[in-house]
């Protein structure tokens, strides 16, 4: 997961820093995120999906579909 969270920020032209202040975490908390030395949150991960408009599997590595699932109908 770290390499695609890293990815995705470097694809976007964003910094760690940048990053964490979206999320309203350190930089250095994001940082942990990405080297892997903490796990993320279901609520950060949530964030992110949404934040780069795809899904929590995608991040999770358990598709490699980078678009998000069409949201149900009611």
């Amino acid at each position: 997961m770290r390499t695609r969270i890293k990815n995705l920020r470097e694809d976007n032209d964003l910094t760690q820093k940048q990053l964490g202040d979206i999320l309203n975490i350190s930089q250095v908390a994001y940082s942990y995120y990405e080297l892997g030395r903490r796990s993320i949150p279901l609520e950060l991960l949530s964030q992110l999906a949404d934040f780069y408009q795809t899904s929590v599997d995608y991040l999770l590595y358990r598709t490699d579909e980078i678009k998000p699932y069409p949201n149900k109908k009611k």
